[in-house]
């Protein structure tokens, strides 16, 4: 029997069990090199393309675009000798399915499926993908659902009986009273997927008389789930306090005017938050106390060595925290650089899971949107977030007199089980004196 490859979903990073199938880059029929890209996947942390460990013919797509499929489960399955002119077989066949597992190749890192032998344990078996490194044991397909009835040998419905769906889409379609014979699919081989769904949904919703659209229900899932729970987890583990100071900063906004005449900085996207970031990174050397969290299964408090700088950016998938790995060792202009590389990059919806992962201290921009200030919820594992609100022309007082100058409202929230009233004050205080006069970073 010809040998059959296929690609389980690989664990991408960070213990990570599911992702969702976001775009196909190949179809049944395409031709693919090795490391070609088969498809783009969203976990809970990122957007990842995945690449083909193998050169060959795509046999078959075993998920739908907006399918949620588990680690370790098949989603491409390779033709062997087959002309994309061929007829291939749907799925392996059921009696060889449970005893296929990936095999490492030495050669090339990637893995390849075969018939188990005798004399090869199972347990020994184990997936690699290119650039990923091992991955855990395969995991097996979700059990189907009771009530399902296996098709008898030789009897077939035509395809018009029944459209292709995936069962979730099948219950969801089900849920919301959607017949799915009235939609037309766009997924491979004619499979009707979420958007299909969507797009019949969105066509043929009925307005109230009223004149009042009804409800949209949006599933939760990905970054908005994950960012929920962990929300959830630091506000009501972590006893929040919040400081606030209004700051001038005038003299700033002085400095990168100059900053930006500097030949040093030509093509380099400047903004306050780049001398914002450098002002807390000052006060977090100076007050390292700060860079820290709270161990309670260990019963430690744990000081970060380096400082990995959380910067908050908002994306069209929900808000992404990554962050700058060893920010304290950096220039401003490479600083700006990482910054500016950081913030693309999450907009892009290209961050990956390393990216967002060990953060020991967070600045959040709201100032972006026209706010003057928040009360922002710590990371799990850190023990300072810094909001930074709007910076507007106010009156001020300025040298004993009143004057218009350019003001912006800063609040520190910490995690009062390590971090007191005294050394939150000192921290805050720290980056509103470097704001208000950056020259005294010369001093330090």
């Amino acid at each position: 029997m010809a040998e059959v490859k296929q690609f389980a979903l690989p664990d991408v990073g960070e213990g990570l069990t599911e992702a969702e199938i976001i775009t196909w880059h190949v179809k049944p029929g395409d031709t693919v090199a090795i490391n070609d890209t088969l498809v783009e996947v969203e976990t809970a942390k990122s957007l990842v393309e995945l690449p083909s460990p193998y050169a060959g013919l795509i046999a078959t797509l075993h998920a739908a675009e907006g399918d949620t499929v588990e680690v370790g489960t098949v989603i491409v399955s390779y033709g062997s000798g087959v002309s994309a002119g061929e007829d291939v077989p749907k799925d392996p066949a059921p009696e060889t399915a449970p005893a296929e597992n990936p095999l490492v190749s030495e050669e090339t890192g990637s893995f390849e499926v075969t018939s188990q032998s005798e004399d090869e344990p199972a347990e020994e078996r184990q997936s690699v993908l290119v650039g990923y490194g091992p991955t855990r044991a395969a995991v097996a397909r979700r059990p189907r659902k009771p009530g399902y009835t296996p098709k008898l040998c030789g009897v077939s419905a035509p395809d018009s009986a029944r459209p292709r769906a995936t069962p979730p889409v099948r219950a969801r379609a089900k849920n919301l009273g959607v017949d799915l014979a009235t939609i037309t699919p766009t997924g491979p081989e004619g499979l009707i997927t979420h958007r299909d769904l969507d797009a019949a949904v969105a066509l043929s919703t009925p307005v109230e008389k009223t004149g009042v659209p009804s409800d949209v229900r949006t599933p939760i899932k990905g970054v908005r789930k994950v960012t929920a729970e962990a929300m959830v987890a630091s506000a009501f583990t972590a006893p929040h306090v919040t400081e606030w100071v209004t700051v001038d900063v005038t003299e700033t906004l002085l400095l990168l005017d100059r900053l930006r005449a500097n030949r040093e900085f030509k093509d380099a996207r400047l903004t306050p938050l780049v001398l914002i970031a450098r002002a807390a990174l000052s006060a977090l050397r100076a007050h390292p106390d700060m860079n820290a969290k709270w161990d309670g299964e260990a019963g430690e408090i744990v000081q970060y060595r380096d400082v990995n700088l959380g910067i908050a950016a908002a994306t069209p998938r929900g808000l992404l925290v990554p962050n700058i790995k060893q920010a304290q060792e950096l220039g401003t202009r490479e600083l700006c650089d990482r910054l500016d590389e950081l913030i693309r990059t999450a907009r892009a919806g290209k961050t990956t899971p390393g990216e967002m992962a060990r953060g020991t201290f967070t600045i959040t921009n709201i100032g972006v949107f026209g706010v003057d200030g928040g009360t922002p919820i710590l990371n799990p594992g850190e023990a300072g977030i810094l909001c930074v609100g709007q910076i507007a022309r106010r009156p001020w007082e300025y040298q004993g007199e009143v004057a218009l100058r350019s003001v912006c409202t800063l609040s520190l929230s910490f995690d009062h089980r390590l971090v007191d009233g005294q050394l939150g004050s000192e921290v805050l205080n720290h980056i509103a004196r470097l704001l208000e006069q950056p020259a005294l970073a010369l001093a330090q």
